[in-house]
């Protein structure tokens, strides 16, 4: 398959820039893989549109305010970051993406080509706008160097690093949202599930639900469980070639917990469906039933505990434990897009989205969702 196939024309007008007033009020795109058809609906009607004995399964990671600002310490410093226009300007953007043990981390840090393997750099400032937040002082050593502006960093005060972000760091808005982040972002790009700090982006499916919707949803009988999937550079990396097939995946961890595992058990014991709350929640399952099956059971048995999503899903893929799925649009040519393409059909879901674009849907992130079943 080429990644040709997988594109779509899309009006930047179309890209949600800022949440919603209300977390639950987007447009939701109802996709029956049975018909090939589709309904324009409301994410509020979700409880009413369900048959009342589904298992939803959400991902409750929390994302870090993982994107830094900083400048050289030492020889090669440049002057500290100045402001201009209201916002501060920074020699050195640093995004964690994946935490190896306390206080070492892999980065994305731009502009990569300065930075070499010993250098050191100082994070100080915070934007203007957040007078919440008291400025203060962390530095990270640059202690190895991979492709694409990649970097592993150590920061000496492993136990006080997340305190750090919390007073220095952004939350990681996707490059599609052409501002800097705000106050609100702190909030809304969390979903009400979130409780896992580690994830460096949001699952955003998840950011429709309010406990309004929630309450609604256990009134008619239906289940919620929670697995963590700590969301990394991998769900986003670019398919960096034409041939489908050769993309590697980066792992993502993940944590299971017994209790989710059993409902899912039971679940799919009843024949009851499985709704996925994004594709981070569908990465996780397929990959732990993935590693069942690989250890020769019948009847795949998810098991419990840590792990590393490395299901690569697209066109072709089976699916060994989700029967619906939750989604917010995807970007085009994206292993997110492949993923939903393998769970409805590519010619489906690309009709679906030309639907959308044409019905003036809002995209990505902020944007509206499909629920496919």
């Amino acid at each position: 398959m080429r990644l040709s196939d997988f594109d779509y024309d899309l009006p930047p007008g179309l890209i949600a820039q800022h949440p919603p007033a209300e977390r639950d009020a987007a447009r939701m795109l109802l996709l029956d893989r049975r018909t090939r058809s589709w309904e324009d609906r409301a994410f509020r009607e979700l409880p009413e549109l369900l048959r009342g004995d589904e298992l939803i399964v959400v991902n409750d990671a929390r994302v870090l305010a993982a994107r830094l600002y900083g400048h050289r310490r030492g020889t090669r410093a440049q002057p500290p970051p100045r402001r201009r226009r209201g916002y501060l300007t920074s020699e050195i953007e640093v995004l964690l993406t994946r935490q190896i043990e306390p206080g070492l981390w892999d980065a994305l840090v731009r502009p990569g080509r300065k930075i070499r393997i010993g250098e050191w750099i100082r994070f100080e400032v915070t934007e203007p706008h957040e007078e919440s937040l008291a400025c203060g002082r962390l530095e990270a050593e640059v202690v190895a160097r991979g492709a694409f502006g990649a970097r592993r960093i150590r920061f000496p005060d492993a136990a006080g690093l997340e305190a750090a972000l919390d007073r220095l760091g952004h939350i990681p808005l996707p490059p599609y949202i052409a501002r800097p982040d705000e106050p609100e972002d702190r909030t809304r790009y969390q979903t009400i599930f979130a409780c896992r700090p580690g994830a460096v982006a949001a699952p955003t499916a998840g950011l429709h639900f309010t406990q309004s919707v929630i309450e609604r949803l256990r009134a008619r009988g239906i289940e919620l469980c929670a697995l963590t999937l700590y969301v990394g550079p991998g769900t986003f990396q670019p398919v960096r070639t034409d041939e489908v097939e050769r993309h590697q995946m980066q792992p993502e961890a993940y944590e299971l917990p017994e209790a989710t595992a059993a409902a899912i058990h039971r679940a799919r014991s009843a024949r009851r469906p499985v709704l996925a709350i994004g594709t981070t929640v569908v990465r996780a399952l397929e990959s732990a039933a993935r590693q069942a099956a690989r250890a020769g059971a019948l009847r795949p048995a998810l098991p419990s505990g840590s792990g590393e999503a490395r299901a690569y899903l697209y066109p072709g893929a089976e699916f060994l434990v989700v029967d619906q799925l939750l989604t917010n649009f995807h970007l085009p040519k994206s292993t997110l897009l492949l993923l939903v393409s393998a769970f409805a059909g590519r010619d489906f879901v690309l009709e679906a989205y030309r639907h959308a674009v044409a019905a003036r849907y809002h995209f990505y992130s902020y944007g509206d969702c499909m629920l496919i079943r």
